[in-house]
């Protein structure tokens, strides 16, 4: 896993599509602004998990690679969800 710190209003590219900012930081919560292409899915890490299980009836409680084993299913990945904070920009 790559970590990098950046400040407000400061960004990470991903590829050429891909830009993800630090919109605003509050105490412990951290408003991330994220521009991708709309072919490109981006959610939260818990909105992704509920979408999988849905789709898969898979138990998210178990590593994504046993459960796909489990079902003859394919491994998902490319998720555009950094640190489990994505979707966009949001605020909680």
């Amino acid at each position: 896993m790559l970590v990098l710190s950046r400040y407000k209003d400061e960004s990470i590219h991903i590829g050429e599509d891909v830009v993800i900012t630090v919109v605003d930081v509050r105490g412990d919560r951290v408003r991330l602004g994220i521009q991708a292409p709309s072919d490109i899915s981006v959610h939260r890490k818990e909105v992704y998990d509920a979408i999988l299980k849905e789709r898969d009836g898979l138990d998210t409680d178990e590593p994504p690679g046993k459960q796909q084993a489990k079902k003859g299913l394919p491994l998902v990945v490319g998720s555009a969800v950094p640190f489990g904070l994505g979707g966009g920009v949001f605020s909680e």
